[in-house]
């Protein structure tokens, strides 16, 4: 007998801060043009690189660790029905209630309904991009209730109605004396003689939000890892602020993606030594919180979990790009990134900026959603994001599969056929043939005339012209190579017959 679980029997797509407003070409074509953002971006992300590259290098069994943690992340997703079952036992066995929610909007709608249930209008926050993906903070404002972003860099963002632009380092943007003046204009009771000091703005951003730590009756999390074996909820952190909003309210809801879970207790182990090594470069992060369901007369007592699909079955359902949701969001993959480095997070328009957005996002919306089609091409595909993923997600492979998928797609949208069709089909007839290509070889040099007196070819027509946008051509050269390749064998052959044969006399 099948139980159900409230999940949808079809893939979902998902809604929310998923979406890319305009294509990633416009949006980089923007954010190359701030300076001090290229600057702020490639200081911190060499920062971050070069603390993970050095306590990585101290585990001599670094490489069996990342392959530990893709086998069990693989693991989970070939059993994900069976143990989100498990899980759902044991996190409802110890008092906490689940929510199943499909989509955005309604996890969304859960959420807002379970505080409107308390008569709070006010809810501290921890540090989530799930809360961030379905666009919680909006809805809630939307409905009169507050939501404040307890996170140092979270609350820098929120403070100056700015959007992150890093999965770890959600201000990674802004320099410290770019966050000074926010606290200055937007910060209540911020001392008008605030420095730009790091440790000055730590204290003041303190004082800002203790008053909300010990007001607070409602809190909102997400979380990092669930254990199925124990209904266990784990959330990692830096701060110290996600475990005040975790111990202190009397009601504690966290929105999770179903994708999250480990099946064991063991299993965490391989995990807490992958994240903070692949995240902020530590040995290990400065705080764990574990919670299972309520205890009483300790920390909250509601304890609910919003379990979110929203696009997460779509991924699934795709054979070669479900191994985008083994990733544990330690953004890795960004600091490593060229591309990322140069136009930061906010060109690629979804809650998940860098490579792994450029897979996930197409992934969990369709590759048709809006501009999402063109993510996949946000890479040079140099593969250093392969190499840093803790968890060995190859997503050069994956971007070259959506990259298809989006060619397929357009394919289906006329009858007639596209620039890329002609030129594939101009290709598969000219390369089937050393003659043909022979032939057409001859020709190049006329290409010289496109050139210009720097013999440099700057723009070309249709669909070729995406290579003259930021590079030029150099112009073809007066001969092939198999032209010359043939002068040059027969000038040899010729000149081997004309050379008279040596005398070595009679051998008798």
């Amino acid at each position: 007998m099948s139980t159900f679980l409230g999940m949808p029997s079809l893939p979902v797509f998902g809604t929310g801060n998923l979406h890319a407003s305009e294509s990633f070409p416009k949006a980089a074509r923007h954010e190359l043009n701030n300076a001090q953002l290229r600057a702020n971006l490639g200081h911190a992300t060499h920062t971050i690189r070069d603390k993970r590259l050095k306590v990585v290098s101290e585990l001599p069994d670094w490489e069996q660790l990342r392959g530990a943690g893709s086998a069990i992340k693989e693991s989970v997703m070939a059993r994900l029905p069976e143990l989100l079952e498990q899980f759902e036992a044991n996190f409802t066995a110890c008092g906490g209630i689940i929510h199943w929610a499909r989509d955005a909007d309604e996890a969304n709608r859960i959420v807002a309904g379970l505080i409107r249930d308390t008569g709070e209008t006010e809810v501290v926050k921890v540090k989530s991009m799930a809360t961030q993906e379905i666009g919680l903070n909006e809805y809630l404002e939307e409905q009169g209730i507050a939501a404040y972003e307890t996170d140092l860099a979270e609350l820098i963002v929120q403070l100056d109605h700015d959007k992150p632009s890093h999965i770890l380092v959600p201000a990674i943007h802004k320099n410290r004396t770019e966050i000074r003046d926010i606290f200055l204009r937007e910060m209540p009771g911020a001392d008008p003689g605030l420095t730009d000091e790091p440790a000055v703005l730590a204290m003041a951003a303190r004082a800002h939000l203790r008053r909300k730590f010990l007001t607070a009756k409602v809190a909102v999390s997400g979380a990092n890892f669930a254990l199925a074996d124990s209904g266990t909820l784990a959330v990692v952190e830096s701060e110290g602020n996600g475990r005040m909003c975790l111990t202190l309210p009397e009601t504690l809801i966290t929105v999770m993606g179903v994708e999250k879970l480990l099946p064991t207790w063991q299993d965490l182990e391989v995990f807490m030594q992958l994240l903070p090594r692949s995240s902020t470069g530590e040995r290990m992060n400065p705080y764990t919180s574990l919670w299972t369901g309520v205890t009483e007369g300790d920390g909250p007592q509601n304890v609910h979990l919003v379990l979110l699909d929203n696009g997460r079955s779509a991924a699934l359902a795709d054979e070669m790009g479900r191994s985008a949701l083994h990733c544990i969001r330690c953004s890795a993959c960004m600091n490593v990134c060229p591309v990322y480095e140069r136009t930061g997070g906010h060109a690629y328009g979804s809650t998940y900026p860098g490579p792994i957005g450029a897979i996930l996002s197409p992934l969990m919306t369709g590759i048709q959603a809006e501009e999402n089609n063109s993510l996949p091409y946000a890479s040079s595909l140099c593969g250093a994001c392969y190499d840093a993923c803790p968890v060995k997600i190859n997503i050069p492979d994956i971007l070259v599969h959506l990259r298809s998928v989006d060619v397929d797609s357009q394919r289906g949208k006329t009858k007639l056929p596209s620039q890329m069709d002609i030129g594939m089909k101009a290709a598969s007839w000219a390369l089937s043939s050393g003659k043909r290509l022979g032939l057409l070889e001859k020709g190049l040099p006329l290409g010289r005339l496109a050139a210009g007196p720097d013999r440099k070819i700057t723009r070309l027509p249709g669909i070729a012209g995406g290579w003259t946008q930021s590079r030029d051509i150099p112009a073809p050269p007066v001969e092939s190579f198999r032209s010359w390749w043939a002068k040059e064998h027969q000038k040899q052959e010729t000149e081997r017959m004309d050379k008279p044969s040596e005398n070595t006399g009679d051998q008798a």
